[in-house]
């Protein structure tokens, strides 16, 4: 299914509107900017996450994958409204999401929503809400990687042009975003 121009374009708004912002911010990559991105007003507001889980399921189709997964906290909001959407549409994508550190109490897993060994052998899509260096993701793709899955791409919502396209060249994995800060602060 191709990507639908108008959905983007909503999208866009709002994200420009409820998650962009100018100002002096640490990033999660240590860095320091004049802009961010808090991507959780977006995807928690409902048509923020039914827009944003539109675009996705169109920028996946026709790729094989599997399973969806990301690195807490950024990605779980996605994921599970991507998942929603995929089994409205009779066309299901699972998901799950890697913890930062192993749980210290019940069953202590890093990799959460999937039973045990189901990623083996399977062609994961990891989910990123916004991409600096890409390192935070790689998290992601390295638990999945350790549990036997195939990780085909690493998608972000937004990436901010700061090393991840070049980090995941390295590594062989597909990147791509849906979004790039450049459009956001052109705007």
């Amino acid at each position: 299914m191709p990507e639908d121009i108008q959905v983007r374009q909503r999208a866009f708004e709002i994200i420009k509107t409820r998650s962009f912002g100018r100002g002096d911010i640490k990033l999660a990559s240590g860095k320091t900017s004049t802009f961010y991105f808090d991507m959780k007003p977006t995807m928690l507001s409902p048509e923020g996450a039914h827009v944003l889980s539109e675009l996705i399921l169109a920028r996946l189709s026709g790729k094989g994958i599997d399973y969806i997964g990301g690195l807490e906290m950024g990605a779980v909001p996605l994921i599970s409204t991507v998942s929603l959407l995929s089994h409205v549409r009779n066309e299901p994508l699972p998901g799950f999401f890697v913890r930062k550190d192993v749980k210290k109490h019940g069953t202590r897993k890093l990799i959460e929503g999937l039973p045990v060994d189901d990623l083996r052998g399977k062609r994961v899509v990891i989910l990123e809400d916004v991409t600096t260096s890409g390192a935070s993701a790689m998290i992601a793709v390295s638990a999945a990687q350790a549990e036997g899955a195939e990780v085909v791409m690493v998608l972000s919502i937004v990436d901010r042009g700061e090393g991840a396209v070049a980090l995941y060249n390295e590594k062989n994995i597909e990147f791509d975003s849906l979004f790039k800060a450049e459009e956001f602060l052109a705007s």
